[in-house]
């Protein structure tokens, strides 16, 4: 596969629904992008601690596709899911205070960044383990299969997890089962510090998918309408019992793979190249060119996101750290008398 930015993906951009709908979209990408500066910020003052995986340049993907998805469908994400949890609804307090640690974060502190999870918006998690999400996604997807559930499993992963043994199996498990899922192949050229090119043989993620007998298409990921345009033509088939489908979403991490990351196995041009493409100002001026979008209303959306964030991090600072002496719960059975 090319990597050179730009490179028009066979599903075309659609046009979203009304200029409240794109600016919607537009405050949801700058939020992701936002709390992500703000790891950066705390992570270096060593606030926040352990690994953190960054969204920024792939804010498209998460927009994009949770439009396509209702409350009662469910998403598996990956070790890169700050961006899937704040657009599926999961509080920006409790998925701040979870970066801090402390028990009013969404998985009680325990998680972390890799670790989200609320089973109450159906966001079975953030997963350390590359391709983990695949067999945990099956698994949901068949449970409401044999309940008679007309629901969506949407399972994020990157192209690094095409390399797993898990990700075969489960292509096959779907297609053979029939199963409601929705793969969501979050391509961003870069396993880790592998090039996709180094690592696969055939670099059409999407045609590899398609060898399963799913419908499989890759799609801009950079663009949050084409995004949303091909998330809901997909899952509108998977809910009405067209099977699995596939959707190879090309997009570009502006960041390293994570915060220990030097960085060193990719060009600077190349990722300045592609910053050319950054979704966020590709709809900014979008909507600026159909005058949906002025400087002051952009100035007052960053402002409110702004003063949100901040709060935020103050309330993360404030909650409580988990007792000492609850800090085997959850790990030993206790004693069979």
């Amino acid at each position: 596969m090319s990597r050179v930015a730009g490179e028009a993906a066979p599903e075309a951009a659609a046009d979203v629904t009304g200029a409240g709908h794109r600016r919607e979209l537009l405050r949801q990408m700058l939020l992701i992008r936002r709390f992500e500066e703000k790891c950066v910020e705390l992570y270096s003052a060593s606030e926040i601690r352990g690994f953190v995986h960054l969204y920024i340049g792939e804010e498209a993907v998460a927009v994009g596709v949770n439009q396509a998805l209702t409350a009662d469908d469910s998403i598996v994400s990956t070790y890169r899911e700050h961006g899937h949890a704040l657009v599926r609804g999961i509080p920006l307090d409790a998925v701040m205070a979870e970066m801090y640690g402390k028990t009013t974060g969404c998985s009680h502190g325990r998680g972390g960044s890799m670790h989200l999870f609320d089973v109450r918006r159906r966001f079975y998690g953030g997963n350390a383990i590359v391709g983990g999400g695949l067999p945990l996604a099956i698994g949901i997807a068949l449970a409401d299969r044999m309940r008679g559930e007309e629901r969506v499993t949407a399972c994020f992963f990157g192209d690094g997890a095409v390399a797993e043994g898990e990700f075969h199996e489960c292509m096959n498990l779907a297609a053979l089962w029939d199963l409601p899922v929705l793969f969501c192949c979050e391509n961003n050229l870069y396993a880790m510090g592998t090039a996709v090119e180094r690592a696969q043989a055939q670099t059409d993620l999407a045609l590899r998918a398609g060898s399963y007998g799913m419908p499989a298409w890759p799609v801009d990921g950079m663009d949050v309408a084409a995004v949303e345009h091909a998330a809901r033509r997909a899952a509108e088939t998977v809910r009405a019992g067209g099977g699995p489908h596939f959707l190879e979403l090309r997009t570009y991490r502006f960041r390293a793979h994570s915060m220990y990351d030097p960085e060193l196995y990719r060009d600077k041009a190349e990722v300045e190249q592609w910053r050319h493409r950054d979704p966020i100002e590709l709809l900014t001026r979008r909507m600026r060119d159909a005058g949906e979008l002025d400087d002051t209303e952009l100035a007052a959306m960053e402002d409110t996101l702004a003063r949100q964030l901040d709060a935020s991090v103050a309330a993360a600072r404030a909650a409580p750290a988990e007792p000492v002496e609850d800090l085997t719960r959850f790990v030993y059975s206790p004693e069979s008398s």
